[in-house]
């Protein structure tokens, strides 16, 4: 059998849900018409959609007309719910736009319009309510011709019918003018291709011109055709009365059966069951054919826009919520129980962006408007028995940028490697972030370059301004490099989300947020009123149209200043104004200074989003923040003229990562040389201290032999991280794995060895922090002193504590490994000695006190040896000599 699939759109109570109920009973699928205000829709199920008389989830149904199998897709029309609609036009060959005939064309309409032509879906339009006093069959044509001049009325197939549908496209021309009639194959292919827009008018209610539009249908839609190959589209998950999960696909290629495995390429599974829906009942299939919609059971890892096979994944969504609200729960529910509960939620409502915030330990959800948090609320309290309420809402702001820059992310610790350039471009308003490769697979793998991509396809990358996500941006990869033993796939992860915060940080940001497109009814004479409204809310208006003592506004104006003017509306007019809002998308915020002032985010205390690099030297890692990053970087910048560094700090700029190594007295003078853009300040450019003047006097940078050299006699104190050195030295690690006690007393013994040739003090400071009751233990071994912490106290802390009490008394020399720690320590002040430069100095100075040695007796041998008389020092060299030889 032919199968068609075909969605109902409309603004809300513009007669959607009735229309569907009006085609179920023409087709026979139902033998009684059911009604919105009796609370018996056939696909108005879900208890709330019955109680507000809207619909809240998509459905469907499945029936015949002809020889046709039609499965219809009933979308919800309120505001409030439009992502839940949008998911369902990536499956659908034809829709049907219902328009009230009463109302004419309303702000969401045209908001539906633009969708449909995004999603390049051929359209029938129905005008509802044509049997209200004051509806006006050509006063509307004009009206719709406002959306595209292809909007045609089918009813009556006359001579204007034929010109009008020549004027759409030059094949119908070109028959029209030549037979003076249109082929209907003709007008098929041209409504498919989105040139002519069949109109038909009647009343949903009263069934009339239903069936003008079902036989229109019928006559004027094409069946698509499938290949052989199989492919899915998953537009929506959720889940039965039993709580089984349900994954609703459009099969687009070849067929499924029951007990099929399904793959993504990361996860595999199998079918256990096919279900068809049909309003609330489903029939079980044992197989389906391409062009069918169905609800698979026994998938886990589904999620909704997802493709199978053939099929790619659905566009990212127009529609996107622009409020966040805190979700309060009762005070005896943990909201870290809470959090995967409301992870099943988002599954089936992917729109929800369920927000886990760690700074305020508190759930948050970004939703459309009040309507859904009522609908939330009910969900949430019938699911899992919690009743739940929603905070304030908050506006969900966006970031992009203004110019074009390349970020560098470098990740270099111990034993890993990767590096990565990207190029950051502005995008077009409403592109969201575009993905794409311009790198040689000379200089980085194929298979590098992919996992990338999934990388920077795989978060949501946060803005330096606010931390809001970023969007309108395109990234791409240029450069990068990879290590033949050391690089692993972590690596990338690291270095992609390094790069893009560093250019971040370079590039000139804006934030954004969410406008709505307007259009405003009312009296004439409060015009004057109304559009100094606008213009106080930062917003633009023209008035469109007058009629009969009627204006009509139009224009737009940011969310957060007209989300609660409907009210107000109301009130000035006493009830005769009326006003339509759809989101018209993201633009530059009227208030950015304001805004980024009170978020008060900071974008290098965000440990999680880290917008510095981490490189490598003597053996150890090292963090470099995000202004040094590319005069560390071992490759060749994209961009030839990226900054205005002075030659003498681009002069440093190694070539190769094996032997990369500066000092911190030339770290301290790179970074008083360079001044970078620090975007979100009101200064714009700004130079940046040294490290000296923030931080630190200098003190010597070398090695242990060097501690002696200050500037004043201060007793020498060597803090050494145990535990650090342990595993960083290759003989203790490996005597660690069998006998950690054995490790700890080998380092004692060398560490107590050094100090008698050293002569500081030296502290050794184990973690014990994971032992419950602990209390911080001084022991003294030998001639130095060994530290085990208190409970919930590690080594690091212990050290830095030290050293921030003690670094104007004491010099201070930290031996690590850890590169965060090397930073913190190095900003309070004092030397650093890494894993292996402790060793190498504990190595150089017993070499020194053997060879000192050494002479002391070669010296004592050659005085006693003068003191002989000839005959004796001859005989005592002939020995030596004879010793020798042998």
């Amino acid at each position: 059998m032919k199968k068609l699939v075909i969605g109902i759109l409309a603004h809300v109570d513009a007669g959607k849900t009735t229309l569907s109920e009006s085609m179920l009973y023409l087709s026979g699928k139902i033998g009684k018409l059911g009604r919105v205000d009796k609370k018996d829709a056939y696909l108005d199920t879900y208890e709330l959609e019955k109680e507000r008389g809207i619909t809240i989830f998509s459905k469907q149904a499945i029936f015949d007309i002809g020889e046709t199998q039609i499965t219809l897709l009933d979308t919800p029309g309120h505001v409030d719910f439009s992502a839940e609609m949008e998911r369902t036009l990536g499956v659908l060959d034809y829709a049907v736009l219902v328009i009230s005939g009463a109302d004419g064309i309303q702000g969401h309409t045209k908001t539906l319009w633009h969708l449909l032509d995004k999603y390049q879906i051929p359209v029938f339009l129905f005008i509802n309510k044509m049997d209200q006093e004051g509806t006006n069959k050509d006063k509307l044509i004009k009206e719709l011709k406002q959306l595209e001049d292809g909007c045609i009325n089918f009813e009556d197939e006359t001579d204007g019918f034929y010109e009008q549908l020549a004027m759409c496209d030059e094949i119908m021309m070109e028959s029209y003018l030549e037979t003076g009639r249109i082929e209907m194959v003709q007008m098929k292919e041209a409504i498919k291709k989105r040139r002519v827009f069949p109109c038909f008018f009647g009343s949903a209610l009263k069934v009339e011109g239903v069936e003008q539009l079902l036989h229109g249908i019928e006559k004027y839609a094409t069946i698509p055709s499938y290949p052989n190959e199989f492919g899915a589209r998953i537009f929506k998950i959720t889940r039965d009365e039993q709580g089984n999960r349900l994954t609703h696909l459009k099969l687009t290629g070849g067929r499924l059966k029951v007990k099929d495995t399904l793959t993504n390429g990361t996860w595999e599974e199998k079918v256990n069951q096919i279900r068809l829906y049909s309003g609330e009942k489903y029939e079980v299939a044992g197989e389906i054919e391409a062009g069918s919609i169905c609800a698979a059971v026994g998938l886990s890892m589904t999620k909704a826009g997802e493709g199978l096979g053939i099929e790619r994944a659905i566009h990212t969504p127009v529609l996107e919520p622009v409020l966040s609200y805190q979700i309060i729960l009762p005070k005896d529910c943990d909201p870290r129980v809470m959090l995967p509960k409301l992870r099943c939620l988002e599954e089936e409502e992917p729109q929800l962006h369920i927000v886990w915030d760690e700074q305020l330990k508190e759930i948050q959800a970004q939703i459309m408007g009040e309507v859904q948090i009522e609908i939330l609320c009910h969900l949430i309290e019938s699911r899992f028995g919690i009743p739940v309420v929603f905070g304030d809402g908050r506006i969900v702001y966006k970031e992009t940028i203004a110019d074009t820059v390349e970020g560098v992310g470098h990740f270099e610790p111990l034993r890993h490697y990767a590096e990565v350039h990207l190029l950051l471009e502005p995008g077009e308003p409403g592109s969201g972030l575009v993905f794409g490769l311009n790198c040689s697979e000379d200089i980085l793998g194929k298979s590098w370059q992919r996992l990338i991509l999934t990388h920077l396809e795989e978060k949501a990358h946060k803005g330096v301004l606010t931390g809001a996500a970023v969007t309108d941006m395109k990234i791409t990869l240029v450069s990068g490099r990879a290590h033949n033993k050391h690089t692993e796939g972590g690596d990338f992860r690291e270095a992609t989300y390094r790069a893009v915060r560093q250019g971040l940080k370079e590039a000139k940001s804006v934030l954004l947020e969410p406008y709505y497109t307007f259009q405003l009814e009312l009296p004439e004479r409060m015009v004057g009123r109304a559009m100094t409204d606008i213009e106080k809310m930062c917003g633009t208006s023209e008035i469109a149209q007058t009629h009969n003592g009627m204006a009509f506004l139009r224009g737009s104006a940011p969310v957060i200043t007209m989300r609660n003017y409907q009210k107000e509306v109301a009130a000035y007019t006493q009830g005769l104004g009326r006003l339509f809002c759809s989101l018209k998308g993201y633009e530059p915020c009227h208030n950015a200074e304001e805004v980024i002032e009170s978020i008060g985010y900071d974008s290098e205390r965000d440990m999680e989003n880290p917008t510095g690099s981490v490189f490598c030297a003597h053996g150890a890692g090292f963090l470099v923040d995000w202004y040094e990053v590319k005069n560390y970087m071992h490759m060749e910048g994209y961009l030839k003229e990226k900054t205005n560094l002075p030659k003498e700090a681009v002069g440093n700029k190694p070539t190769q990562a094996e032997d990369r190594w500066i000092s911190l007295e030339e770290v301290d003078k790179i970074i008083g040389s360079i001044s970078y853009a620090n975007q979100g300040r009101k200064s714009g450019w700004k130079k940046r201290k040294t490290a000296l003047e923030n931080y630190y006097e200098s003190i010597s940078s070398g090695k242990a032999g060097n501690m002696g050299i200050q500037k004043e006699t201060r007793e020498e104190y060597l803090l050494v991280d145990g535990y650090n050195i342990i595993f960083a030295w290759p003989e203790l690690s490996e005597l660690a794995e069998d006998n950690m006690d054995g490790a700890r007393m080998k380092l004692l013994d060398s560490l107590s060895n050094y100090q008698g040739i050293r002569k500081c003090r030296i502290i050794v400071v184990f973690d014990a922090y994971r032992v419950q009751g602990h209390l911080e233990e001084v022991i003294d071994y030998h001639n130095i002193h060994m530290v085990y912490t208190k409970e919930a106290q590690t080594a690091d802390q212990y050290i830095e504590k030290f050293a921030h009490d003690n670094q104007k008394r004491y010099n201070i020399v930290v031996a690590t490994s850890d590169g965060l720690q090397q930073v913190i320590i190095r900003g309070a002040g004092c030397s650093l000695l890494s894993a292996r430069e402790l060793k190498e100095d504990m190595e150089e100075a017993s070499e020194r006190m053997r060879q000192e040695y050494q002479s002391i007796q070669e010296n004592k041998r050659n005085h006693l040896i003068d003191n002989l008389s000839p005959e004796a020092k001859q005989q005592m060299e002939n020995l030596i000599k004879e010793e020798k030889e042998k």
